[in-house]
Formats: structure tokens, C-alpha cells, sequence
């Protein structure tokens, strides 16, 4: 990797000039601790080098930058979120950089509230905040009661250091930044600079006047800075808020327990594009077998596939063989992928919008089910079968649980391992059954893989579900190789079969039924991928 280490180390102004003096110095004994990473820089900064590296550029290209696809339906987002808070200034931050080890960062992904509100995915725009400013009921955007304003950090011009020595936003190291015209005409949204920011949100504020939101714990320099504004207008006496920042947080939760038609198509491309790394898996699983640690193999394969034809995983991939499928969440895949045994695959592709699938499948590494693998596997899925048949609209969310842990809970009595009747476990006071599957059978899914985690409890266990809601159905049943109240042929068997499915309006549709579930159904499918 590339030492840009006093790139980082000599944070400058994007208005700084080549006439400015070399960053290179001789260091004395008192050099500040954060500035001692650039001692290992040879970066030139001779007045001869700033002359000639800030000169000498051909002029940029025109603009090839369109209206995204997104835009008309994240006016209608911000819309509906400006309706919830009349009066109100809503600050939502994407994020910054987040340190990875010493002076190299995680790659950037935006707050999803801000991916929501702009549309904008990947890898666009650290330090960007969208403010939505209170106007009159009626004359912001689109008629709502608020205009959107998103201030960034634009493109800096060629005869600026920021332009070859800032190794997080300089053009040199990272390709040109979008300048604000291109952003404004890529979002839909007015765009201002981010050193605007200050005054913008301060306008207004104090008694009797505009209350600031913001989301919290994303930004902390933008937290800080409406702290201090809170705080100044405190000094002088002004009424206490009477919002507070965690109602924009679950606002912007319930925003999106249901799904506009842009985001059905992204879900649709996701589930897509994660069907075909399931495929590629399985066609790697010959090489898994001869590979000492064959879950890095599985984990590999997919995660290649999911950078090569999406942003990303959505999520750590669970890729658990044998015993390891017993743990719920085994993300080490460290382990050896045996044949007769059985392969856990929990793994989803979020596309370049952010929007995710999350799937898993249980595969016979093989091919083929032994009797008592296909016995659990069976249960399992007639659990999901039964979540599907209640998914309906009118329906609660959590009916789509209560319908698999029937199924769950039956099961387990028929084999005999339940210390009561099914009817008696399923009680509240008692969930024996629950032993073997200690989690729950649906979340919301979408621009984040436990999607609207923050809404109001009525409207997420104890919502109704309506045409447009996505959200995963994904029963269990884990019997570790140490657990004595199963029988031994059941120990080390970890089973879980997860889809992806949309609420219609007449019932609901399997977004990952291209992915087989019956288990004959998983053998041939095996068999064609491996050319047996």
C-alpha cells in the first residue's frame, strides 16, 4: 500500500495554495505524538515541486451526470419524514471515515438513514449532511413543509494541496471527488458547502423558534456543533426542546417498513445476484473439501462474487459446516468442510445502492441427505412453509413466528425430545422448544440487513403487515454435538432455510424461490451444478 501517511497527518484547507510552504520539516524533540506518523513520508515539498505538480492539467471533461433513478422516490421519503416533524430542523449526517488500524480506514459507507433520504450508495460522500430546513406548510419541496439542503465537501481545484497531498478526499489518491452542481443534479437536492453548515443550522435557532434534530452517534464533529448551539441557547434562556434526537432516529426507522417500488427493484436485484454466488459456491464446494480450512473457501467464493457484481457483502457470511452450523452467527469459517456432513451458507449481496438479500441454505456438502439430516431439514421446512401461509396482509409480524415455532415445537414432540406436550412448550411461561431454536423467525430486511430496527414495538412485532413490507423468513433447528437431551444421531446438526419475501397485495411472494428448498429439490440442483 501506498505510504500516505503524511498525507494524513497534514489535514489541509481545500483553499490552501501551491505559494504555501513545504509540509516537509525537521521535527524536534516536542513533535506532537499525531503528527509523528508523517516521519516516515518522503513526500517532495519543494516551491519548485507545488509549482509544477498544481500545474499543467488538461481541462476536466463536461459533466456526464443524470438524475438517478432514486430521486423522485427519496423526495417522497423526505416528504413523509417532513410531515412527522412541522417546524422542526432534521440534521442526518452520513458518517465519516472509521479508522480500520492506525492511519488507514474502513472502506466508507453512508448512515442508512442518508442513504435513504439521497439514494446516494457506495462510496459516496464522507462528511456530507442533509439538512432539512422548516419553511411554511406548503412551500418546501414538493409541496412538504421543509427544503432539503445537502452540504458536502465538493471537488477542490487542481492548484489546491488538498488535490495531491490529502490522502482521504484528494483527487491524487482517491479520483476526483463530485462538485456540487453534479451532486445537486444526481440527487435532486439543493447542495451547499459543508462549511456552510454551521450557520445554517444555527439560523432561527432559540426560544419560540426552530428546534434541531439530529441523528446521533454517526457524526460526532456534527454533533458537536449542535450541542454547542443547544448550549448557547440554553445560556440565553431559551425553552428547552421538546423533541428529542431518538424520535428522528425511530422516525427514520419506520420510514421504510415499507418499500417504494425503486427499493422492490433493488431487493429484487440483490436476492438476484446472491442466488448466483450460492451457485458459484457450490460449485467451489469440490475445493472446500481439500482445503484444511474449507469455510474460508465457501466464505471466499461468495464474497468475491458479491464485490465483483454488487458493493459488497451486507453482512458478515456465515459459511458453517458440521457442528460450526450450531452456532447461530459462526462468522470464524476457519473450520474444514467435510463430506457427509452438512454445509450452513447464511450469506447476502448488497448491490450499489445499499440495499441487501439475506439468504441461507443448508447443503449436504456431498450432495446427497443422510435420513435423519433430511428429517431435520424436513421439519424445518414445513416450519417455513407454515411462517409463509400467515405472511399475508392483515396479518401480524409476529404471527409469522408464532406459525413456525407450531411446527417447531410439534416436531420436537414427535422425536420425543420435548420434556412436555408441544401444545404445554409452546406456552409462554414454558418455550422448551426454544431450546433448539433460540432465535426469531423474521426481520425487516432492506438498506440494512435487520432493516428498521429502531421502529416503535406496534409497528414492528406487533405491526400489521402490508403490501410492500420485505422481510425474511428463516426457521431452525440447531442440536449441538455436546447436547445430551437429543439422541446422538442428531448431535452436530445445524439446519436453517432463509428466504426473502415481499407482502402483496393478495398474499406474498418468495424474492428467493429461484433458490430450491425442497431437499430432492437441493440435490439435483447440486448434482447440475457439479456435473454428476
Amino acid at each position: 500500500m501506498t505510504d500516505d501517511t503524511a498525507a494524513r497527518s497534514d489535514r489541509t484547507s481545500s483553499d490552501r495554495t501551491s505559494s504555501e510552504p513545504s509540509s516537509d520539516e525537521t521535527w524536534n524533540e516536542d513533535q506532537p505524538i499525531e503528527e509523528r506518523g508523517s516521519n516516515r513520508s518522503q513526500r517532495p515539498g519543494s516551491a519548485a515541486f507545488l509549482e509544477f505538480v498544481t500545474s499543467g492539467w488538461a481541462p476536466r471533461p463536461p459533466s456526464q451526470v443524470t438524475r438517478a433513478a432514486a430521486a423522485d422516490h427519496t423526495a417522497a421519503r423526505r416528504s413523509a419524514l417532513s410531515a412527522v416533524f412541522p417546524g422542526r430542523r432534521l440534521v442526518v449526517p452520513a458518517g465519516t471515515f472509521k479508522v480500520r488500524s492506525n492511519d488507514t480506514d474502513y472502506r466508507f459507507r453512508p448512515h442508512s438513514g442518508f442513504a435513504h433520504l439521497t439514494g446516494l450508495g457506495v462510496e459516496q460522500e464522507p462528511d456530507a449532511v442533509l439538512v432539512l430546513h422548516p419553511v411554511e406548510d406548503g412551500a418546501g419541496d414538493d409541496g412538504s413543509a421543509h427544503h432539503a439542503v445537502l452540504y458536502m465537501r465538493p471537488l477542490a481545484g487542481r492548484d489546491t494541496s488538498e488535490f495531491f497531498s490529502d490522502s482521504r478526499y484528494g483527487e491524487f489518491w482517491v479520483g476526483a471527488r463530485p462538485t456540487l452542481e453534479d451532486l445537486e443534479t444526481l440527487t435532486g437536492i439543493a447542495t451547499a458547502h459543508i462549511d456552510e453548515l454551521r450557520d445554517a443550522v444555527a439560523k432561527d435557532v432559540g426560544d419560540g423558534g426552530v428546534q434541531v434534530l439530529v441523528v446521533p452517534d454517526v457524526d460526532a464533529g456534527v454533533e458537536a456543533v449542535i450541542d454547542e448551539i443547544r448550549r448557547q441557547e440554553a445560556e440565553r434562556g431559551a425553552q428547552e426542546q421538546t423533541d428529542r434526537d431518538e424520535h428522528l432516529v425511530e422516525a427514520l426507522s419506520e420510514l421504510r417498513l415499507v418499500k417504494d417500488a425503486y427499493e422492490v427493484e433493488q431487493m429484487r436485484l440483490a436476492v438476484a445476484t446472491t442466488i448466483e454466488g450460492f451457485e458459484k459456491v457450490v460449485r467451489a464446494l469440490p475445493a472446500a473439501q481439500q482445503h484444511a480450512r474449507g469455510e474460508r473457501v465457501v466464505e471466499g467464493t461468495f464474497v468475491g462474487h458479491a464485490r465483483q457484481e454488487g458493493n459488497a457483502v451486507g453482512y458478515e457470511t456465515i459459511a458453517a459446516s458440521g457442528d460450526h452450523a450450531t452456532t447461530l452467527h459462526w462468522i470464524d469459517n476457519d473450520g474444514q468442510v467435510r463430506a457427509g456432513e452438512l454445509l450452513l451458507l447464511d450469506a447476502g449481496v448488497e448491490v450499489d445502492s445499499l440495499y441487501t438479500a439475506d439468504v441461507t441454505r443448508t447443503l449436504p456438502i456431498d450432495g446427497t441427505f443422510t435420513e435423519v439430516q433430511r428429517r431435520v431439514y424436513q421439519a424445518v421446512l414445513d416450519a417455513a412453509d407454515a411462517a409463509f401461509a400467515v405472511a399475508v396482509p392483515g396479518a401480524r409480524f409476529r404471527d409469522v413466528h408464532d406459525a413456525a415455532m407450531e411446527v417447531i415445537a410439534a416436531r420436537l414432540d414427535e422425536w420425543g425430545l420435548l420434556p412436555v406436550t408441544a401444545e404445554e412448550s409452546l406456552l409462554p411461561e414454558n418455550q422448551h422448544h426454544r431450546r433448539w431454536m433460540v432465535h426469531g423467525t423474521s426481520h425487516h430486511l432492506g438498506i440494512d440487513v435487520h432493516d428498521c430496527a429502531q421502529a416503535r414495538a406496534e409497528l414492528y412485532l406487533d405491526g400489521v403487515l402490508e403490501p410492500g413490507m420485505v422481510f425474511t423468513i428463516e426457521p431452525g433447528l440447531y442440536f449441538k454435538s455436546d447436547d445430551l437431551r437429543v439422541p446422538e444421531e442428531y448431535r452436530g446438526i445445524g439446519v436453517r432455510i432463509e428466504d426473502d419475501v415481499l407482502v402483496t397485495p393478495d398474499g406474498n411472494e418468495n424474492l428467493s424461490a429461484a433458490l430450491p428448498r425442497d431437499p430432492d429439490a437441493v440435490e439435483a440442483w447440486m448434482a447440475g451444478l457439479l456435473g454428476r
